[in-house]
């Protein structure tokens, strides 16, 4: 008979509990199929290909085994969710992901059942499972808790507290720790060391209480061609690992691509454990697709990509990134200035920095994902003399908040802060914008806080901190290319708490702070039309406000709109404070603060979601047409 083609096993799966009756050759036959199906939709819709391609079998064998969503099962960060989702009821909106109406490129807990915590940030799960867990034995929601935690993301110390509270505990709790030398980045530190070692010989733990005599289920360790040292066993006490000593039995390490050795032990683990587990896997980033397999970040985030070739369809573009930007300005001063270095959290690509840790090796450091840690380690590096400069997302700054307070304000340490990302950045939606930075900022005593509306700017605020001395320095911009102005060469240093004025004009004042000054610019053009010519002037600073443009400003119009890529609390804020204590409203101005509005806007491109926002071109001209008494028609204030 001639070969009939192959049916998708994945077409038989709508939800998990489809997968109960399918043996364990249809599982594995399952799990290919869900990772063609994974390539194809991101291939659609571009998106964090790497780490779920790399968590294909695990995914399969954990709906297999156990019982979601009353099992709950916890995605760290949850880059690698996109089979989950499929195998979830989502296979047919998969194509939407990371689009606006469509699916979120991270669990989300409104978006499904099966989604238990919403994640994006690293190294939650297992304080969450640990929740859950104990939860379930007060008598709320029965069912076991699984985190499942990458190595990269095991560099944070909030991993070491839930799992040090867990151990104490005592609970019935089960720990993935998916390995794969590689989180976005790869590892670095003292904890990617210690795994490698622990996987450097034969598998040496025995699974106590829940796998007696089961020595079967420990096979050789997957390893892929890396070196590993073979002196593990001789240097530590039989029995005694880091994660046994914190309070875990510690099962591995096993290979995470074997669905005879995964489920297996899964099964074994969901039979008999009875208090924490961690369960060591190895796996692959990208495993299963070439492209993906050879890339340096084993395809953590692509664009939309042909499935074929992998090759990426990236829009090009004739103006150069601020992430670039910031990066190549920081290099000169470096050249120059042998105290500058640099820290970054895991992110050096994303911020910029892997130039600079290329040419300047020994001043450049990548602290893993510990914003925690970044910030105190620069505190310090402030304190012995050097001029730090801390590269983090706004949206991570926000997990070194503390430190940024006790250990970098309060003791007045010139640290530079450069915030990547700021404003609405698009795919990643509300979990990843930069909305907060300017009002957490902004209120600290000393701190000095900068935002650049275009490149040029960018480059002078570099300029600006990197000769700053008198205590802690911050700036913003955000994410995607700039506006295409010419850099300088030799950029001038900023005099602290001074902007600068872009154009005359009479009755009503736009004073921007960041990039929103190109809509602003957009919007003054639609007003000419209409005989209304603002003034604009660009703030620069939002602390120290530059109190003398802004009383002049208001001294001389009807009328002030401030417009800011931030919360309430930030730039406008300020403005208003300031006129409130020098009782300008007393004199009757008129008073507007274009602000993100006080909800967290889904994910969608940064137009749309400015849309939403309400802080486009459109909205700038009609707010002043309100604020004057004009008629908009069709537009909203």
């Amino acid at each position: 008979m001639p070969n009939q083609p192959h049916t998708p096993i994945l077409d038989r799966v709508k939800t998990p509990d489809d997968m109960k009756g399918l043996t364990d050759a249809e599982l594995r036959q399952l799990a290919d199929d869900l990772r063609a199906e994974t390539i194809a939709a991101v291939s659609v819709t571009g998106g964090h290909l790497g780490a779920g391609l790399g968590v294909i079998e695990m995914t399969v064998a954990l709906h297999a085994v156990f019982d979601a969503p009353k099992d709950k099962i916890i995605w760290d960060v949850s880059h690698q969710c996109y089979p989950h989702k499929i195998l979830t009821g989502r296979r047919d909106r998969i194509r939407t992901l990371r689009t606006e109406g469509g699916l979120s490129g991270f669990t989300k807990r409104s978006e499904s059942p099966y989604d238990p915590f919403g994640a994006a940030h690293s190294s939650t799960s297992i304080s969450a499972a640990l929740g859950f867990a104990v939860a379930r034995d007060l008598g709320g929601e029965g069912g076991d808790a699984i985190a499942v935690i990458g190595d990269g993301a095991m560099s944070a110390g909030m991993a070491y507290e839930a799992m040090n509270n867990a151990g104490h505990l005592g609970k019935r709790l089960i720990v993935i720790l998916n390995d794969n030398e590689m989180s976005i980045a790869p590892p670095t530190g003292a904890m990617s060391s210690y795994l490698s070692r622990l996987y450097a010989g034969e598998p040496f733990q025995e699974f106590k209480a829940a796998a007696k005599g089961a020595v079967s289920l420990l096979p050789e360790p997957f390893q892929e061609g890396a070196k590993r040292a073979k002196d593990m066993l001789k240097h530590m006490t039989v029995g005694g690992t880091l994660f046994e000593e914190l309070g875990f039995s510690y099962l591995g390490p096993i290979d995470g691509h074997d669905m005879e050795q995964l489920l297996s032990v899964l099964r074994t683990v969901k039979e008999r454990a009875d208090g924490p587990i961690l369960i060591h896997m190895i796996t692959k980033k990208g495993k299963g697709y070439a492209p993906a397999e050879g890339a340096s970040d084993k395809g953590h985030a692509t664009a939309k990509f042909d499935v074929v070739t992998g090759e990426q369809k990236k829009t090009p573009s004739n103006a150069p990134s601020y992430t670039s930007v910031f990066a190549e300005s920081l290099l000169k001063h470096a050249a120059d200035d042998p105290r500058i270095c640099a820290v970054t959290a895991a992110m050096p690509d994303g911020t910029g920095l892997s130039k600079f840790m290329e040419r300047y090796t020994s001043r450049c450091f990548d602290v893993g994902i510990a914003e925690q840690h970044a910030v105190t380690f620069s505190a310090g590096l402030a304190a012995g003399g050097m001029r730090p400069f801390c590269a983090l997302y706004s949206t991570f700054l926000q997990r070194g908040y503390d430190q940024v307070v006790h250990d970098v304000a309060i003791q007045n340490l010139p640290v530079r802060f450069a915030i990547d990302r700021a404003g609405l950045v698009g795919a990643d939606g509300a979990t990843h914008a930069g909305s907060f930075d300017v009002a957490y900022l902004a209120n600290l005593p000393s701190f000095v806080v900068m935002a650049a509306a275009d490149e040029a700017e960018l480059v002078r605020m570099v300029a600006t901190a990197a000769a700053h001395d008198d205590g802690p320095i911050a700036f913003r911009f955000p994410r995607g290319e700039g506006v295409g102005v010419e850099i300088p060469e030799n950029p001038e240093v900023l005099e602290i708490g001074k902007g600068r004025m872009i154009r005359e004009g009479k009755q009503v004042a736009i004073l921007s702070f960041g990039t929103r000054l190109q809509e602003v610019t957009k919007a003054c053009e639609a007003l000419e039309a209409k005989g209304i010519t603002p003034t604009v002037a660009d703030a620069r600073f939002a602390k120290p406000l530059d109190r003398a443009l802004v009383l002049k400003l208001a001294a001389t119009h009807e009328a002030l709109i401030t417009v800011e890529e931030g919360a309430v609390g930030g730039f406008g804020s300020h403005v208003a404070q300031l006129l409130a204590d020098e009782g300008v409203f007393d004199h009757g101005l008129k008073f507007r603060s274009m602000v993100l509005p006080d909800v967290f806007i889904n994910q969608a491109s940064p137009k749309a979601m400015y849309d939403v926002a309400g802080m486009n071109a459109e909205h700038i001209e009609a707010k002043v047409l309100d604020v004057m008494g004009v008629a908009s028609l069709g537009m909203r204030a």
